[in-house]
């Protein structure tokens, strides 16, 4: 089988555009929008976005996560505490995330500190989980090794004869919250001359409250 030939491969970008005009003047409405249409376009996984931290050595390192909550406070997502991720967070409570809606040519890069959720918002959501995902949050040592597949299974089906049909949420597992100062919003054009609107948090002074500024930046 022939190696494709990547530095060949070329798309033109020509589904949409990003115009001030059209742009909500608040980070938060311009990606609900867009969140909305990718919902309506029905994208395959359109919650999930790339998680990027940094270790102790500062090297960065990004996975996958879905987003399961969207608001005024920031962007939640729901984990395992002591995984290689939470270790970096309570290092450097600092993260990017990046949604990428591939079919529309568009991207959402978020920046900013990162909280965790409240034990009641932790519970509330653990709650609504499917019984097989309560009894892994007991079962998966995030991160760690493992010998074998078999030691997930047989921790889960241990998880399952100690907390039967309602499990409690486990105490290393739960939320955390990316608070925003600088959102990104992307869209493909044609010829490479994308558009690019950056939302930045201005801070404050004499007891203001703070301001989005919006800027465009070249592709």
């Amino acid at each position: 089988m022939s190696t494709p030939d990547l530095a060949g491969e070329r798309k033109s970008y020509e589904r949409g555009e990003l115009e001030e005009d059209a742009a909500a003047n608040e980070p938060l409405a311009q990606f609900r929008r867009w969140m909305d249409e990718a919902f309506a376009a029905k994208l395959p996984e359109p919650t999930a976005m790339t998680l990027a931290t940094v270790g102790p050595e500062g090297r960065p390192s990004t996975r996958i996560v879905l987003a399961k909550g969207v608001d005024e406070q920031g962007i939640a997502w729901y984990t395992n505490y002591e995984s290689r991720k939470g270790q970096e967070l309570s290092l450097h409570p600092f993260a990017a995330l990046q949604f990428h809606w591939v079919q529309l040519e568009r991207v959402v890069r978020i920046e900013g500190r990162v909280e965790k959720t409240s034990d009641a918002e932790s519970d509330a959501y653990y709650a609504t989980r499917p019984l097989d995902s309560r009894l892994g949050a007991w079962a998966s040592p995030q991160s760690r090794v493992i010998s074998s597949r078999a030691v997930l299974v047989t921790e889960a089906a241990k998880a399952a004869t100690r907390h039967g049909l309602h499990p409690p949420r486990p105490p290393h597992w739960g939320g955390y919250r990316l608070k925003p100062e600088r959102w990104e919003f992307w869209q493909g054009r044609k010829s490479r001359l994308h558009d690019r609107l950056v939302y930045r948090l201005e801070a404050a002074s004499g007891g203001e409250v703070p301001r989005w500024m919006r800027e465009r930046l070249a592709p």
